[in-house]
Parts: structure tokens; C-alpha cells; sequence
């Protein structure tokens, strides 16, 4: 690890990082207001000064390796304040957007997801995917039919004449998408778990090496009890709300955390009673598990329209760049046609429906699939940095 820090500036990660939103880095002039004005940075090797001046200096595989740059919850108070307008908190964002594509695999994907180039590529993917799913599901029902009568799993006993055409396409089209993003999420949650095993080695070593933690070894299993302390925090972004330049941030940021919880609630429920009970639906809007749904997808659609407001209203000289709004398009996309879904379908519009479920399947995918590349990522890397700081004694 010693070895690591003592590497030649890399030239080209000062580019990145400049290209991904921190083309202010060379403004800075290490006054330290930065770090004085933080209201969350940790008393012991406060960020985000030592931060700035690894990124000045090219030093990648230092910072890289360091969980303080996500500590930073990007509030903006020390780009406010910054008497040569050097934007740290830009500079940490576009930080900890290289670490998320050194720390994934493939990189090539990483890349092609922060290059708008690669836009169409990424939605044209899903989008014919789907297609074809669509049509196989259409014109193949009677031989799909004889095919699943062979699978022990499956009971068509419920299917009966009349009800035929419709309960066969309710289940094709159930069952090709869970085809599709069981072995999506399977494969997102093994390139996370990779991912994470370098980056909670990398964090120890270096908070060892800089001596920010009293812990000369990774205790598993303390490592878990800092995880259970930490998650009240998380919860009630107690660090969110110490911030004020960007205040207003925090209840959107709040509102989209709780819709994917719920929604991950609800999804779960809905695959266990679809494959383990065997009930195909459609559920009844006074059921709690549609309640919960309503609620998130609403509070999804909000939260997320209010954080891109707040971006579309930052002063002309507080730019916006492409990794946010990537993000924040799939999320938005992924409630609005969420719920547009299930409105136009209790109103009959069949068509309509089945378009914007299309739409909705696409959005779904453009967040599960790319979710270890993206700006998202920051929900399981931060989490784990946060987890790191309360067990390494971090104050």
C-alpha cells in the first residue's frame, strides 16, 4: 500500500476527474476553509483539503482507495464558502465517480455509462430486449403453454377456457420479466460483492496507514454492529440535515430512500406470492401491499422531480453534469411511468398500458443493470464508508 501512494501523478485521473465535474480543482490554493467549514467532516484528517491536494497532485490510487471521499455528502457548504470558488464538493463528486468505475467490472461498461455518447447504446439494448419479449409473449402462447406443461414447477390447473389467452399472457409476460432481471440483479449483486471486498480491504489499509482508525484488523463481525448503529443515521440523514448550503436537499434525497425501500418491499412480496403460493394477481388497491406501492411510487415521482427542480435551479456558475442527470432521468422515468402504468390500466386503456409498461421495464433496467456504475452506486459505497467510520472509531 506504501508503494501505492508513492506513485507518480497520474496526468490522466486529473483529466477525468476535471471532465466528470471538478474543472475547478486548479483554483485551489489550500486555505483550509474547505475543511473548517464542513460540518461533517471527522476531527481526525478532516476532508476535504487532503483531498484536493491528492487530486492537484494526480495522486489517484490514494484517494481512490480512501472512504473519506464518501463522507462527503456533496452539501455544498464548502463550495459556498471557498474564497477562490474551487467547488471541493464538485471535485469529491467527480472523485468518487472514477472510484466507482475502478472499483466495477467491466470498466468498459463503467465508462460507456458516464459517456453520453453511449446513451443510445444503453437504452436501445432494453428496449429491444423487451420488443421481442412483447412479441414472443403475443404470438407464442399455445407453444409456450406445452412447454411449461412439462415444468413440474408450474401449475396450470387455475387456467381454465375463457380465462385462458389472458391468465397465459398475465404469466408469460411475469415470467420473462423475472427471466430477465433475476439474473440481472444476481449478476449486479456479485460485481457489488467484488467490488466492495477490494474497496473495504483498500479503506482499512489506508485508514490504517494515515492512522485514522485504532483497528489494525478487520473485525467482521464489529464491522456488522457498526453497520446495525449506523443505519439510524442513514435513515433520518442526520448527516444531511447538518448541512445548509443545500438544505433543501435533504427531504427529496429522503423521500426517494423510502420509495425504494418500499418498493423493494413490495416487489419481494409480490415474487413470493407469485412463486411460492402461486397467486398470479391482479391484487385488490385496498390491500396493504398496494397501499405501500402507491405510496413509494408517489413519493418516488416527488422526490425525485423536486432534486431535479433543485438542479434547474442552481446559479449559472454551479454546472450540472451528465452522471446526474443520468441517474436522476432513470429515476424519474422509473416512477412517472410507474404509476402512469397503473392508472391507465385500472382505466382500461389497454394500448396505452402496454406501451408505457414498456417504457416503465426499460427504466427498470437502465437502474438494476447499471447500478454498480453509476452515480447510484454511492448508495452501497457510501453506506459502507459510513459503516467503516463508526467501526473504526473515526470521530
Amino acid at each position: 500500500m506504501t508503494e501505492k501512494y508513492l506513485a507518480q501523478p497520474d496526468l490522466d485521473f486529473i483529466a477525468q476527474v476535471k471532465s466528470l465535474g471538478g474543472e475547478t480543482l486548479k483554483k485551489c490554493y489550500q486555505c483550509a476553509t474547505c475543511s473548517v467549514a464542513c460540518p461533517i467532516a471527522p476531527e481526525d484528517s478532516p476532508f476535504p483539503r487532503k483531498e484536493m491536494i491528492a487530486a492537484s497532485w494526480g495522486l489517484k490510487d490514494k484517494l481512490i482507495c480512501s472512504g473519506d471521499i464518501w463522507l462527503c455528502h456533496e452539501c455544498g457548504d464548502c463550495s459556498d464558502l471557498c474564497p477562490r470558488g474551487a467547488a471541493p464538493g464538485d471535485v469529491l463528486s467527480a472523485i468518487r465517480s472514477v472510484a466507482i468505475t475502478e472499483y466495477a467490472r467491466p470498466k468498459a461498461l463503467a465508462n460507456a455509462v458516464n459517456d453520453p455518447k453511449k446513451l443510445p447504446l444503453l437504452l436501445g439494448i432494453p428496449a429491444i430486449w423487451f420488443a421481442f419479449l412483447a412479441f414472443i409473449t403475443m404470438t407464442a402462447g399455445e407453444t409456450m403453454t406445452k412447454i411449461f406443461e412439462y415444468i413440474p414447477f408450474f401449475d396450470w390447473a387455475p387456467v381454465h377456457e375463457g380465462e385462458h389467452m389472458i391468465a397465459q399472457a398475465d404469466f408469460f409476460s411475469t415470467w420473462f420479466v423475472d427471466l430477465t432481471f433475476v439474473p440481472t440483479a444476481t449478476i449486479v449483486a456479485i460485481i457489488f460483492f467484488l467490488g466492495l471486498k477490494n474497496f473495504l480491504k483498500d479503506i482499512h489499509e489506508n485508514a490504517v496507514l494515515q492512522g485514522k482508525t485504532d483497528k489494525t484488523t478487520l473485525d467482521y463481525k464489529a464491522l456488522f454492529q457498526a453497520l446495525i448503529r449506523i443505519i439510524p443515521t442513514i435513515l433520518k440523514h442526520d448527516k444531511f440535515n447538518e448541512c445548509e448550503a443545500n438544505k433543501d436537499r435533504a427531504t427529496p434525497h429522503m423521500m426517494v430512500l423510502y420509495s425504494f425501500i418500499g418498493l423493494f418491499i413490495v416487489t419481494s412480496i409480490g415474487f413470493i406470492l407469485l412463486y411460492v403460493f402461486q397467486n398470479h394477481g391482479p391484487y385488490s388497491q385496498l390491500t396493504p401491499m398496494k397501499w405501500l406501492a402507491n405510496i413509494s411510487g408517489v413519493a418516488l415521482v416527488i422526490g425525485s422531480g423536486l432534486m431535479i427542480k433543485n438542479r434547474l435551479d442552481k446559479k449559472e456558475d454551479q454546472k450540472t453534469y451528465y452522471k446526474d442527470w443520468f441517474i436522476l432521468g432513470v429515476v424519474f422515468m422509473l416512477g412517472l411511468t410507474g404509476m402512469l402504468t397503473e392508472m391507465t390500466r385500472l382505466a382500461h386503456m389497454e394500448y396505452i398500458t402496454y406501451f408505457l409498461y414498456y417504457l416503465h421495464l426499460i427504466a427498470i433496467f437502465e437502474l438494476f443493470a447499471f447500478l454498480p456504475f453509476s452515480k447510484m452506486a454511492h448508495l452501497v459505497y457510501r453506506l459502507t464508508a459510513m459503516t467503516y467510520a463508526e467501526y473504526g472509531n473515526r470521530k
